[in-house]
């Protein structure tokens, strides 16, 4: 039997380290409608004077007049088409692969699949130079595929988390739909894929927020600034004539935080219903 009396104590507790969270979510907002004047006071100025809704509108045609011009739509929709294409080839290739380590029976299976998951071992950087010869040999630098066309090929982590919640289905539903004629391509395609929503908006949501607000890889490949992505992007609003205007690089900070907030509230419902489930049977 749960004790009551303890219950606003741990609520007060929760409700503290909540706000530590999400005090710097709260510092980006306030600072991006403050006036220039008021993001460095000391001491600091917590609720501006004037609230300029203004800098989100600068901030998206900043240098406008041509000197330092920064094209944050340009940014945005190579953001835009990026996740896209590895959001696809993510979602594609790991469901895949995870269903064939979880429905199939083919020698070796276990071996092949410890080996994936040791992948999750290895460190980017360890790869990031072998990656960037192959890339440099297929002159592919300076161009999106080494950005996209590796999710094409599964990830460890994706294909670990859609293996065990394909193991949830029961085997029963694909030996009977094996008995009515159906090849394992329907099976796939038609029965089990419509159960793993859940798992599916899973892998979704963190290929888009990990292309999103990837920052190495656009710096190692892209070259042209026609290229560049939202999170290269925001480099540019720093030391711009002589100094660095922190409400409108804040600003531009909100607008590019916002798609992810969006997604998680629409599809939070499927991601915590795919990280509960998976895994439990």
């Amino acid at each position: 039997m749960r004790n009551k009396s303890k219950e606003p104590l741990i609520h007060a507790v929760l409700l503290f380290f909540s706000f530590i969270f999400i005090f710097p979510f709260l510092w980006m907002l306030d600072t991006a409608v403050k006036p220039i004047t008021e993001t460095m006071k000391q001491p600091p100025v917590w609720i501006p004077t004037k609230i300029e809704w203004g800098n989100f509108w600068q901030a998206i045609n900043y240098g406008s007049d041509k000197v330092g011009y920064i094209p944050f739509l340009v940014y945005a929709q190579n953001s835009l088409m990026l996740c896209a294409l590895v959001v696809s080839g993510s979602v594609i290739s790991n469901s895949i692969v995870a269903y064939s380590f979880a429905r199939l029976r083919w020698w070796g299976r276990d071996t092949v699949f410890s080996l994936t998951l040791a992948t999750m071992m290895i460190p980017f950087p360890v790869m990031m130079v072998p990656q960037f010869t192959i890339f440099r040999h297929l002159d592919w630098i300076g161009t999106f595929r080494p950005l996209w066309v590796p999710a094409w090929f599964g990830g460890a982590f994706s294909i670990f988390l859609l293996r065990q919640f394909f193991r949830t289905i029961p085997f029963e539903l694909s030996e009977a739909a094996k008995i009515d004629g159906a090849s394992e391509w329907t099976i796939f395609r038609q029965i089990v894929l419509p159960l793993c929503k859940p798992a599916l908006s899973v892998v979704a949501l963190f290929t888009f927020m990990s292309t999103w607000n990837d920052f190495l890889g656009p710096l190692i490949y892209l070259l042209r600034q026609e290229t560049f992505t939202l999170s290269l992007g925001l480099e540019f609003y720093h030391s711009k004539a002589g100094g660095t205007q922190w409400n409108l690089l804040m600003a531009a900070t909100s607008i590019v935080v916002a798609p992810v907030l969006i997604l998680f509230f629409f599809c939070q419902k499927q991601f915590i219903k795919g990280i509960s489930i998976t895994g439990l049977k």
